[in-house]
């Protein structure tokens, strides 16, 4: 889960296929469809399905909010870090595998002391504790990258959540009757949270590849004109004020502000969202949908939720014409 995924992206749910290749991208009519459309799993369907979630749901993005808004001034950076921003990926995928890995681990270690092998008991209760330190990790990163989710998404990331917590009680229990002396029910207890913890993985899967939670959105830099196109007139462009320009069909951020004209990538690369409906703010672009924050000179993440950088483009004004061109590596 700890890939960065750029893809053509299906939309499940409707009637006649809704997608996209980088280039060609959807509008908010198309995102709220897509976080509300049934999907097609029997399994996702029937989780999305389940309405005593919703409450969860709401409580649970409201805490979160909370939480980093108790943190004033350090919030964002906290935030930021915790998303992974620093690290050019979601850091939740990296995290997770601490626990899981941890968890396994015990578990064969489990297997052979039932084999009779009592030397290894001491590993797996190593292994059960790591594990339990690893998911109060991978709860931060995945509470915070959940908490800018909606709809069919976020609930799917409850029960993914529930899962999760679950397995962790399990875990905590099966480490206190090792302790106790009482392996048989401390292995048995590893067993369950690690079937639970597969369950939830399965979510967590469907979550990055079915719906592209956690993967660019943004186009892919070879889909950007290789050589200086024009994307608008000069005079098409208000000083400070964010427009969007085409070229081959892709949509491109343009801003003109103290006699220098900024072009990005328009599809934020979190969830897709129209950085030319977004606000500057202090030389970055703030997405409308999420809030993600990118530098106008480079396009990289200022602040997150996303944190993978938006595409930059080259610009040229020739004969009151302004004309765009990928970065050069």
């Amino acid at each position: 889960m700890g890939l960065l995924v750029k893809a053509k992206i299906d939309y499940p749910g409707e009637s006649a296929a809704v997608s996209y290749i980088s280039g060609a991208f959807p509008h908010k009519e198309l995102r709220r469809k897509a976080s509300t459309g049934m999907s097609r799993k029997p399994i996702t369907a029937f989780t999305e399905k389940q309405e005593w979630l919703q409450p969860i749901q709401e409580k649970g993005q409201a805490l979160v909010k909370d939480a980093y808004r108790s943190m004033g001034p350090n919030a964002r950076s906290v935030k930021n870090a915790l998303h992974g921003v620093w690290l050019g990926h979601p850091l939740h995928g990296a995290i997770t595998d601490v626990p899981i890995g941890s968890w396994t681990t015990a578990a064969v270690l489990d297997l052979l002391e039932c084999g009779g092998r009592s030397e290894y008991a001491a590993g797996a209760d190593a292994a059960v504790l790591v594990g339990l330190a690893g998911a109060v990790g991978s709860a931060a990163t995945g509470l915070t990258d959940w908490s800018d989710t909606e709809g069919k998404y976020q609930r799917l990331g409850a029960l993914h959540g529930l899962l999760n917590v679950g397995a962790a009680l399990l875990y905590t229990g099966s480490y206190i009757f090792r302790k106790a002396n009482k392996r048989g029910a401390g292995r048995g207890l590893g067993f369950a949270g690690l079937g639970m913890v597969l369950a939830s993985s399965y979510l967590g899967g469907e979550l990055v590849y079915g719906h592209r939670i956690g993967v660019d959105h943004s186009v892919d830099r070879d889909d950007l004109p290789e050589e200086y196109t024009k994307v608008c007139n000069e005079s098409d462009l208000e000083e400070g004020k964010p427009s969007k320009g085409t070229v081959n069909g892709v949509e491109i951020f343009l801003l003109k502000k103290d006699g220098q004209i900024f072009a990005l990538g328009n599809i934020c690369s979190h969830v897709g969202g129209p950085l030319s409906e977004g606000e500057v703010k202090n030389g970055t672009i703030e997405c409308p949908w999420h809030g993600s924050q990118f530098c106008l000179t480079d396009g990289s993440v200022v602040s997150g939720p996303a944190t993978s950088p938006q595409p930059k483009l080259q610009v040229a004004v020739r004969n009151g014409e302004v004309h765009v061109r990928r970065q050069q590596r």
